[in-house]
């Protein structure tokens, strides 16, 4: 019982008051941490305390088999024109879910299928199946079908890219620990924490940012515009700033350069009418497309397109060079900011449509914060004056235990760099309650032994010894409920098993091995004949 080394004693004080000294920047103002030398661990806030906004996107599914269906389109037609033979092919349909073209020869269906399983891609993951099926009929008339096991591929990689460029446009925005995670197959979640205005997070999350350049198709007759058609090998997109007054333009369906191409954005000015703008800078591989495209298509129309949107379509002067270009439009500083965000973080695959959405305000926060505190103050007063009373001086230990076991808590959630909640301080006001469980367990033993006539330091051993494997017992399955939580909870349930675990570990080294330290100082400084407990 006495055997305690002093390297014990310091390294129990040391670690305590590490994890006690971590939780103090959470209590300091942040402008003054923000002077300091190294960045200080804080705990976060969540949406329920600091206030914030939180949406639930959705993915549009169905827009997404259709761009697959595009992609296949494009990919199709070059590559029957670009192997010898070159393979003549009618008109492709997109019509019905499935793409579908006829082969002007008949005797190169082996050829054209060759070509098809090349670009059609391996299995759809672990389940076997193609990404898409091939068939042949009338002899020479291909029909090209996603498989179910296909989208399902494309959406999840889909909904991957779209967090982590969600995560990219809201970092943008200079908000603090938003909380952005995937809910389901075809959902995402996002808390932003401090942001009351939800509805500039809604336009720039909205935004698929699919930035395209495309030549205009001269030759299209506006009455047919009107009407949605134009010429073989064009697409007709609005144009709502078309100075000839039409709300249409024809643009080559082939794209001449990708968002993907963009390396970065920014809002800026033009020089001669101040108006708002977005300068663009292309990697060294679309920069030379551009400057290849821009010298040979001299005098012609070339159109800005965001989100199968015309933004403007000037004529090529002459040949750009230097791999920037700008983009003009009917913008305003915070819309073309918001361009230049969505830009920089990359396209969408997949777009987001906000399906639910809610708005926590300061003062809610505020209140929250303030009665969580004020549980926590009656919790702990309440649990000190309980110990003392029964317990005289083992209770005082266990005071000074539950104590110091509030700012451990708090010291490993900040070196976590943990999100409090307010189901987090629910389990923060459980943990400290349940705290002294071991302390109680202990001391009732110790009470026992001594009433089987056991001397000071025989009782106080036995009651430590003996206890330990309860108390060990009773943590491990209180731990493996917070674990079930964790896992398979989110949200609140999670925040609220995250504070709950912390708190089980940490109260059972503070409640055990903290309180047996003090005791055995005690007992080896005064050798007690009796103690009242």
């Amino acid at each position: 019982m006495l055997d305690f080394p002093r390297w014990k004693v310091v390294s129990i004080f040391v670690v305590l008051a590490a994890l006690m000294a971590l939780a103090i920047p959470s209590f300091l103002p942040e402008r003054i941490t923000e002077r300091w030398p190294v960045k200080a661990p804080r705990i976060n806030l969540g949406l329920d305390l600091a206030g914030g906004s939180y949406l639930l996107l959705e993915a549009d599914t169905d827009d997404l088999a259709g761009s697959r269906l595009e992609t296949m389109r494009d990919q199709v037609q070059a590559e029957m024109r670009r192997n010898q033979p070159r393979i003549e092919i009618g008109d492709i349909s997109t019509r019905g879910g499935q793409l579908s073209f006829l082969l002007r020869d008949p005797t190169q269906v082996d050829a054209a299928r060759e070509r098809l399983l090349a670009i059609t891609g391996s299995g759809a993951g672990m389940t076997g199946q193609r990404q898409w099926d091939i068939s042949v009929v009338d002899t020479s008339r291909f029909i090209v079908k996603p498989t179910q096991a296909g989208l399902q591929q494309a959406l999840d990689v889909a909904m991957e890219t779209a967090t982590e460029v969600v995560r990219k446009r809201i970092d943008a925005l200079g908000t603090r620990e938003p909380t952005i995670i995937r809910q389901g197959t075809n959902r995402i979640v996002v808390q932003v924490p401090g942001l009351q205005d939800p509805q500039a997070l809604k336009t720039l999350l909205g935004k698929t940012a699919k930035l395209e350049f495309k030549l205009v198709d001269p030759t299209a007759d506006p009455a047919q515009l009107v009407k949605g058609q134009a010429p073989i090998g064009s697409q007709v997109l609005k144009y709502p700033g078309n100075p000839q007054g039409i709300p249409f333009i024809a643009v080559k369906r082939s794209a001449i350069i990708q968002g993907s191409d963009v390396v970065d954005a920014q809002q800026s000015f033009e020089p001669q009418t101040n108006a708002p703008i977005v300068d663009i800078t292309f990697n060294s591989q679309g920069g030379r497309k551009f400057a290849v495209v821009t010298q040979a298509n001299a005098g012609k129309q070339f159109a800005m397109i965001l989100d199968n949107e015309v933004i403007s379509a000037p004529s090529i002067d002459e040949p750009i060079l230097g791999g920037k270009a700008m983009i003009r439009g009917s913008f305003t500083v915070e819309s073309a900011n918001e361009l230049a965000i969505a830009l920089r973080s990359g396209k969408l695959d997949v777009p987001l449509k906000v399906v639910e959405e809610s708005t926590v305000g300061p003062e809610l926060g505020a209140d929250s914060i303030r009665s969580g505190i004020l549980a926590s103050a009656v919790a702990v007063a309440l649990v000190v004056a309980f110990m003392f009373v029964t317990y005289g001086r083992f209770g005082a230990y266990a005071n000074i235990a539950v104590v110091i076991n509030v700012f451990v808590i708090l010291g490993v959630l900040a070196v976590l760099n943990g999100t409090l909640t307010l189901p987090g301080i629910a389990g923060f006001v459980l943990t400290i309650g349940t705290a002294v469980d071991a302390n109680v367990l202990i001391n009732e033993r110790i009470r026992e032994e001594r009433r089987r006539g056991r001397s000071v330091l025989q009782s106080v051993e036995l009651g430590y010894k003996e206890a330990s494997r309860t108390i060990f017992e009773a943590n491990v399955t209180h731990a493996i409920s917070g674990i079930i939580m964790f896992v398979f909870g989110s949200g609140p349930v999670k925040g609220f098993a995250v504070v709950l675990l912390i708190g089980i570990a940490t109260s059972v080294f503070t409640a055990v091995t903290f309180t047996r330290m003090l005791v055995v100082l005690w007992v080896r400084k005064n050798r007690p004949q009796t103690i009242n407990i």
